[in-house]
Formats: structure tokens, C-alpha cells, sequence
């Protein structure tokens, strides 16, 4: 509320509307994202993946190439929610040698996939062949349809 309309034009006024106004930049920084948060956007933007659905299963293809069994973690979390989170570690430099160019990325990725409610969780396996990470999910089966119940009708 700007108090010089209603007329009060007095320092105190303006003073105390300069503390009540609020600048815009300061509610951004309220809800600016943290630095986890930047974090964790990037290396799941940077991981691509494809997501196939089979018969009987779900599969989740990652390229990983130079990448070891131990330098990759899958997991399923909240029971729904597939993981794949690893990270690439820059190689040790040899004496002499400088790079004229570095184009592979190194550092933490992550994916993160909602799993659909026919995902058996109990059923989950990851190899990883060639640089390519396949995460494979078994579906549960469907449920079987009820079978009406008979009530026997009694003559009273």
C-alpha cells in the first residue's frame, strides 16, 4: 500500500513503507534451489537412458563406457522408485602429459524412474556389457479375476 495516497507524507511513513515492501529479488532467493538440488539436475540431464517395456519386464539401458561393476549403485527407494547413480573418476595423469583437449565428462550421474505399479521390486538385476548398463524389472502378474461367489438361496 503506497501511504503517500492516502495522504501521509511524512518521513516516518516512507520509511516504515520502505521496511514493509518486500523486493521481489528477495522472494526468489527464498525459493531458489539449493545446490544439491542444481547438482542432481545435472548429472541426471547428462545421463541419458532408454526405457523399453517387454511382456514380462521392464528394461532401463545406460551407456557407462569405462566405467567398472564398483563405480555404478543401483537401488530401488520409497518401493517404487528405480536409481541408477555411479560416478566417473578422471583418470591419473602420467608425468609430462597435458590434455589439448578433455571432452569426456567425469564426475557424479544419476537417473531416477518412477516404476509402474506392475513392477516387482523383489525381482531386479543390472548387468553391465560393453559400457551398457541394463537394469531389468520383472512385472508382477496380473491378478486373477474374482470368481463370483454362489449364495445358496434358502426357502423360508
Amino acid at each position: 500500500m503506497d501511504f503517500r495516497l492516502a495522504g501521509f507524507d511524512s518521513p516516518l511513513f516512507a520509511t516504515l513503507h520502505h521496511l514493509m515492501d518486500v523486493p521481489d529479488d528477495a522472494d526468489k532467493s527464498f525459493n531458489a534451489p539449493t545446490r544439491t538440488y542444481v547438482r542432481d539436475a545435472r548429472a541426471m540431464a547428462a545421463t541419458p537412458a532408454d526405457v523399453k517395456e517387454y511382456p514380462g519386464s521392464y528394461a532401463f539401458v545406460v551407456d557407462m563406457p569405462g566405467l567398472k561393476s564398483g563405480d555404478i549403485k543401483v537401488q530401488v527407494e520409497d518401493d517404487n522408485v528405480l536409481v541408477i547413480s555411479g560416478e566417473r573418476k578422471r583418470e591419473e595423469e602420467k608425468e609430462g602429459a597435458n590434455y589439448l583437449r578433455m571432452e569426456r565428462r567425469i564426475g557424479k550421474f544419476m537417473r531416477k524412474f518412477t516404476l509402474p505399479e506392475n513392477a516387482n521390486t523383489e525381482a531386479v538385476s543390472a548387468v553391465c556389457h560393453d559400457g551398457v548398463l541394463t537394469v531389468t524389472v520383472e512385472k508382477l502378474p496380473p491378478p486373477e479375476p474374482k470368481k463370483p461367489k454362489t449364495v445358496e438361496v434358502k426357502v423360508a
